[in-house]
């Protein structure tokens, strides 16, 4: 009698799960982390934090939200003081940075080898050169993925705390 294909998670080197685990677990920190930026354009905006709600759900990218914070803080009557202003725009040059590799394991599809080869991400989306195209890189997820997962993690709560720090050190609404 014929054996029955493979189900997906028998195909699914064990390693795989713990990518998995720290992709969510970045998801889960991001989108907590994101959702501080509204104590942050309450303060930068000079309004409370029911205005600010509705203005961080109206746009609906991060980037969006990412540029609007830099840009109430470059205000030059931006009701914060000049080192909140500061210190908001480091704080969102951080954001931008983690957000790369954040968005390169959310846009991305992963190819197993059926001969038990590393797990690859593909990315899905083109990269226009000046004379070439770009589709589908990949890279092979390691230990040294991880790590930089890891790493990825430990900054989400830094900057989880330096927004509440900045947040509470200006008396913007919380």
């Amino acid at each position: 009698m014929p054996k029955d294909p493979p189900t997906p998670t028998e195909m699914r080197p064990p390693d795989f799960d713990q990518f998995l685990m720290q992709i969510g677990r970045i998801n889960y920190a991001w989108t907590n982390t994101e959702s501080l930026l509204i104590h942050l354009i309450a303060g930068l905006a000079g309004t409370d934090k029911g205005v600010a709600t509705i203005i961080h759900l109206t746009l609906n990218t991060t980037r969006a939200r990412l540029d609007l914070v830099d840009r109430l803080a470059k205000r030059d009557d931006c009701p914060c003081a000049p080192k909140a202003c500061e210190r908001v725009l480091a704080v969102s040059a951080r954001m931008k940075k983690v957000s790369g590799l954040r968005n390169h394991f959310n846009h991305c599809l992963y190819a197993f080898d059926e001969g038990g080869g590393p797990v690859r991400a593909i990315q899905m989306r083109i990269a226009d050169r000046k004379t070439s195209l770009r589709i589908g890189e990949e890279s092979v997820l390691d230990r040294a993925t991880l790590a930089d997962l890891e790493a990825a993690l430990v900054e989400m709560q830094a900057i989880n705390a330096e927004i509440w720090a900045i947040a509470k050190d200006y008396g913007m609404p919380l």
